[in-house]
């Protein structure tokens, strides 16, 4: 998505929940994960889109502690102070250094670049870590063309592509 003339870009962080809420969100419980959120969290962050994300999110960081810092988190806008969606990686880095993204912005918040500048957070965060060396992301077929034609994509190149998966490696490693 492309920023109307005119406006800035969102300025938005990742900010990462803990095991109780993830398990509150998980059971669609607002209440009980507004109780423990560092952030405040909307209706559809506790909804039927969101639920199955935090549910193999919650289970995740029980089982594999390690992960907690790099699943699913909140796309928390800085200047406006709420949250605008979800968005993390699916886990920490595997042996070969690939990481793949996930993310979903609230209907309300849409189509205002908040998907792109959580990618971006995103991508900043994979290239400051050592570990990483591959970065996937699934998207659709006119998002890919859209990020391609974009001037301000980041400096990755295609590794691999199907119908909706692309992957793209580090252009520095």
């Amino acid at each position: 998505m492309t920023t109307p003339p005119g406006t800035t870009r969102p300025s938005v962080r990742i900010v990462q929940l803990d095991g109780a809420t993830l398990a509150a969100l998980a059971d669609g419980d607002l209440a009980r994960a507004r109780d423990t959120s560092p952030v405040e969290l909307t209706e559809w962050l506790a909804s039927p889109e969101c639920v199955s994300t935090w549910r193999r999110r919650a289970l995740q960081v029980v089982e594999t502690p390690e992960d907690a810092a790099w699943v699913t988190g909140v796309v928390w806008d800085d200047d406006e102070q709420r949250a605008v969606g979800r968005a993390g990686f699916h886990a920490a880095p595997d042996p070969d250094g690939m990481v793949e993204v996930g993310y979903g912005i609230d209907p309300v918040c849409r189509r205002r670049g908040y998907a792109r500048a959580a990618l971006e957070a995103m991508l900043s965060r994979a290239r400051a870590d050592p570990a990483v060396r591959t970065l996937r992301a699934t998207v659709s077929p006119a998002t890919l063309r859209r990020w391609r034609s974009s001037p301000s994509t980041p400096s990755w190149r295609t590794a691999s592509s199907g119908t909706t998966r692309t992957g793209w490696r580090s252009s520095t490693s």
